[in-house]
């Protein structure tokens, strides 16, 4: 339960990437088929999301993109000295995004985007080696933000806005291995909660001391996202002293979503677009997650993250007047250190590799596809820090190996 709310107010920002916590990043198809780099790129109206200083280069007065993603996860566990195993139910999350952007004059632009960076599920068996961490967790998001981008000369703009953000989580775990009520049915918390919702912020810059290569900047702030009065069920829990009463109750909770930098480039050449865009994760400020609960109990939960970097490498290739074709790579750290390896995000390391095009059906209208496909490394870890049934700590860990696949549709149109 405590990790649920790890996610519970995932409904963070826009901000990490795929490195190792709870971020599903795919805000952008054309981007996404180029490793998702964008902060250099001006291509579409994604920019609102990578950069909104680029929105001002855009050579239509009306610009906008939609799109989603089918995303596939599996997740493997095994510990081979206890001879347990489990896989999650292979689960399909399906982010979406929307954004539009509109030329007020030569020197500003407005745009606006919506989409959802937390949308996935995670379900465990029932009743596995590891359900006193996580059973399920089923969450949303929903971000909004508008930008407004201003053009200070030919060579160098920059732009920003704020940032809403409103979700709703579900996230069930068992109280412990053991603990079990008259009938043995094992003890259980499901902690809910729906419209947890705060503000941050984002600015952006860009730079084009040439015309074939542009440098670009964007920041997002930290935004600590606060559940106060959602509801805990208590359930199966034995009628004995020192056991908390089944039922539902209230609880309070809040997570701190780090602030994320990210710089790269563009260059042109003929028919081709080259792009790296750096990105910097500032995962420091989860130093834990604690919940207090409205019977009187509390849940302490370290984490312990650290700073992580993804590096992204993207190309395009103009092959004819209609289609274009994408690919690319990221390297993506996980934030998460020895000893705080939690189930409810089995993230480790990984690789993408993504790909797509656009087809353009008219001057106006072009289809965009993509895909991508993200390795997790394999890795031996542990979280040392679970309630054990007499109230003390456990360890729990193995060997997790993790993958994903997305392909995913989008239509770009302009005026």
């Amino acid at each position: 339960m405590r990790k649920l709310l790890l996610l519970v107010l995932f409904v963070s920002v826009t901000m990490v990437t795929y490195a190792g916590g709870y971020r599903v990043s795919v805000q952008g198809q054309r981007a996404m088929a180029m490793g998702h780099t964008g902060v250099a790129v001006v291509n579409s109206a994604e920019l609102v999301f990578f950069n909104p200083a680029g929105l001002v280069y855009l050579e239509n007065k009306i610009n906008v993109s939609v799109g989603a993603s089918a995303i596939f996860t599996d997740v493997i566990f095994q510990n081979e000295e206890l001879g347990i195993s489990a896989e999650t139910d292979n689960s399909v999350g399906t982010p979406l995004n929307l954004y539009a952007s509109y030329q007020v004059n030569d020197w500003m632009s407005v745009g606006l985007g919506v989409y959802t960076p937390y949308g996935s599920e995670v379900t465990w068996p029932t009743d596995w080696a590891g359900s006193q961490l996580v059973n399920n967790i089923d969450l949303a998001a929903i971000y909004i933000q508008p930008v407004v981008s201003f053009k200070l000369s030919d060579h160098f703009s920059i732009g920003g806005g704020p940032i809403y953000v409103t979700g709703n989580v579900n996230f069930n775990r068992n109280a412990s291995r053991t603990t079990t009520d008259i009938e043995g049915v094992r003890s259980n918390i499901t902690i809910d909660d729906s419209g947890v919702s705060n503000w941050g912020w984002s600015i952006g810059a860009m730079f084009n001391p040439v015309d074939n290569l542009r440098l670009g900047f964007s920041y997002r702030s930290e935004i600590i996202l606060e559940s106060d009065g959602g509801e805990a069920t208590f359930a199966n829990f034995p009628n004995s002293t020192g056991a908390p009463a089944n039922g539902t109750t209230s609880f309070n909770a809040e997570l701190p979503l780090p602030a994320e930098l990210t710089v790269g480039l563009s260059y042109e050449y003929n028919k081709w677009l080259f792009a790296f865009d750096y990105n910097r994760q500032y995962w420091d400020v989860y130093e834990s997650l604690d919940i207090n609960f409205g019977n009187g109990r509390n849940s302490i939960n370290p984490r312990n993250y650290k700073n992580s970097s993804v590096y992204r490498f993207g190309v395009q290739y103009a092959a004819t007047e209609k289609i274009t074709l994408r690919a690319g790579y990221y390297r993506d750290e996980t934030p998460v250190q020895p000893g705080f390896f939690a189930p409810e995000t089995p993230r480790n390391d990984s690789d993408g590799f993504s790909g797509g095009l656009s087809f353009a059906v008219t001057s106006k209208l072009a289809i965009d596809a993509s895909f991508f496909y993200l390795r997790f490394e394999e890795t031996d870890a542990s979280y040392d820090f679970g309630t054990s049934s007499t109230g003390g700590t456990e360890t729990f860990g193995g060997t997790y190996k993790s993958s994903a696949f997305a392909p995913g549709l989008g239509l770009t149109y302009k005026l």
